[in-house]
């Protein structure tokens, strides 16, 4: 039966934001979400067992416990969720996911705030991060001055499909874009994505020093995966242009 199944019955939560962290182009939105689990020690808060997620189990290195593999983490003191996921979602499978979701973030009032990478040969450069919004998630990105995209796109993947029942369903969201390498996993848009994007919205302060002092052994952690992710195909969240004129 799809459910959220609440494993802390006694976090207490007040409107919290909650991070989406699919894996998509250069990983960005999963190391994001990743460095906030683990930088802030996350509790792990509730399992997600909606139509739609690939009914596997996944373990860890070091470790015995068997879990599902997306799964939510509770920072009580900064009302922050994190979704972490640890396999991709196909899109069609993300409708069920985002109904799913959808009466869950009612009952605690969440603001979701979702997040992809956007293909970009951006050499040396700094990545450059734009938002995207439904609702209050407007007002949101106004408040934090976030800028508005340079042109025409679309998002796609699972995230592409939890903003468009965003959109449909009028909810408040805010979805991140961030330049990032398509063909490696990017901790630094991902350094960018939390830095510029996370922290404003969300009201929190994050050191992402680890994601700067440790972008390599990350990579070569995330590669795999990002492999995957490649083959994947339309599974992979990920922003991109489509012009003006179809």
């Amino acid at each position: 039966m799809a459910r959220i199944s609440v494993l802390a019955d006694d976090v207490s939560l007040s409107e919290p934001s909650m991070i989406e962290g699919f894996p998509g182009v250069g990983l960005v939105g999963k190391i994001a979400a990743d460095h906030l689990v683990e930088e802030f020690e996350m509790r792990h808060y509730a399992n997600v067992y909606c139509d739609g997620v690939p009914k596997v189990a996944v373990y860890r290195e070091g470790e015995a416990e068997l879990q599902p593999p997306v799964r939510i983490y509770a920072d009580e003191t900064r009302d922050l969720l994190v979704l972490q996921s640890d396999v991709p979602v196909r899109p069609d499978a993300a409708v069920d996911l985002g109904e799913c979701l959808d009466g869950w973030f009612d009952d605690l009032a969440v603001t979701p705030i979702y997040l992809s990478g956007i293909p970009s040969d951006k050499g040396g450069d700094v990545p450059s991060l734009y938002g995207l919004g439904v609702a209050r998630g407007l007002d949101l990105l106004s408040t934090a001055g976030i800028e508005t995209p340079p042109e025409t796109g679309l998002i796609s993947g699972p995230t592409g499909v939890l903003l468009n029942v965003a959109v449909e369903t009028d909810r408040s969201a805010v979805g991140l874009v961030v330049e990032s390498d398509p063909r490696f996993p990017d901790p630094e848009a991902a350094r960018v994505l939390i830095r510029d994007g996370i922290e404003p919205l969300a009201d929190i302060d994050v050191s992402v020093d680890d994601l700067v002092e440790h972008a390599e052994q990350i990579r070569q952690a995330k590669e795999r995966l990002a492999k995957r992710m490649q083959e994947a195909g339309e599974e992979s969240t990920q922003a991109r242009p489509i012009g003006m004129y179809q």
